[in-house]
């Protein structure tokens, strides 16, 4: 680890992380002026930011999914763009196109890139799960390598490059379940659920007046890279990060550890993938919470989020009316964390 980190003075480690605590403080001071309650998801999709993961959001209709991303790309100040996914998308007009432009002056033509909405700092993939898998597929690559390929030229897109995707419940009339290899892509699966009474009397209060609450920028693209450095290079004790795997181990049903709720519900388990997203989500969070190492709780209070898009149930579970949730809440509870 220590090869590939960079090591700071203590004095620069501590400037930086308080301007990084500074920075996370006004970023939620500014997204609460738009955005009521949902306190949760606001800290997954900051997590994702500063770990450079995308993050995807469910929610129904209505529950101020694009909203929030809009908000959160104001206070990064960066370049943001939106996508609306319908059946009729093609891949071309996520990564843009070649056409032939004719040179006034000579007569020649010749093949002109034009970048598509993917050239973004933020692209808002909106309803991700209305479009056909051709479409879907063509975020794949981009959101692997922040880069894509159009006519055989590679496009390295800017940085930090964020995929936050909303998608509807998939009992939703005319959506398209996500592949597991898109899924996989994803840092979290959030869910963004109704507000409580009072929220939504407030959410009411402030958006049926003249003027609409706008959110300020409180940092620009290098500090973000920045911090995202920073937070590979919190430690993480081995004990806390064997646990980490143990819990991602214990999600497949071909593990032997594996409990036997498990091995009757579950088809497949997460990857490795899914340990390192955890590993590395528990570090922004322990950043987040002014600490400068991980614990036990930091990597179970992510564990939810990070895996359950990532688990595949059988048939079983769908006629005891199991969802994925519930597998994985029976995991902590089967699993405790070690003493410390």
């Amino acid at each position: 680890m220590s090869s590939t980190v960079p090591q700071l003075e203590p004095e620069v480690l501590r400037s930086r992380i308080a301007r990084f605590r500074q920075v996370q403080g006004e970023m939620v001071t500014q997204v609460r002026r738009v955005i009521v309650g949902q306190q949760e998801v606001l800290e997954q999709v900051m997590i994702a930011l500063f770990v450079g993961g995308h993050c995807l959001i469910t929610g129904l209709p209505g529950t101020a999914k694009t909203l929030l991303v809009r908000t959160i790309a104001q206070t990064l100040g960066l370049i943001f763009k939106r996508i609306q996914f319908t059946p009729d998308l093609m891949p071309s007009d996520i990564t843009g196109t070649d056409i032939i432009e004719e040179d006034p002056a000579n007569g020649r033509r010749t093949w002109t890139f034009v970048p598509g909405p993917i050239f973004a700092n933020i692209l808002l993939a909106d309803e991700i799960n209305r479009t056909p898998p051709k479409t879907q597929s063509a975020l794949l690559e981009a959101m692997q390598e922040r880069a894509c390929t159009v006519r055989g030229n590679n496009y390295l897109l800017p940085a930090p490059f964020f995929v936050l995707a909303t998608q509807n419940p998939i009992e939703l009339e005319g959506t398209y379940p996500l592949p597991e290899a898109q899924l996989d892509r994803f840092l979290f699966n959030t869910v963004l659920d109704y507000l409580d009474a009072d929220e939504e009397l407030k959410v009411v209060d402030l958006t049926t007046v003249t003027s609409i609450p706008q959110a300020d920028p409180v940092t620009e693209a290098q500090e973000i890279l920045d911090f995202q450095q920073l937070v590979r290079m919190v430690p993480i004790g081995e004990s806390v990060a064997r646990h980490a795997v143990e819990l991602v181990r214990v999600s497949r049903s071909s593990d032997e550890n594996a409990p036997d709720f498990v091995k009757k519900y579950v088809n497949y388990g997460a990857s490795v993938r899914a340990a390192q997203f955890l590993v590395l989500a528990a570090k922004a969070k322990a950043l987040m919470k002014g600490r400068y190492h991980v614990t036990y709780e930091d990597i179970r209070s992510l564990y939810i989020p990070v895996l359950r898009h990532r688990i595949l149930l059988n048939f079983h579970a769908e006629s005891d009316r199991l969802k994925q949730d519930d597998i994985l809440k029976r995991i902590l509870e089967w699993k405790a964390a070690p003493s410390q």
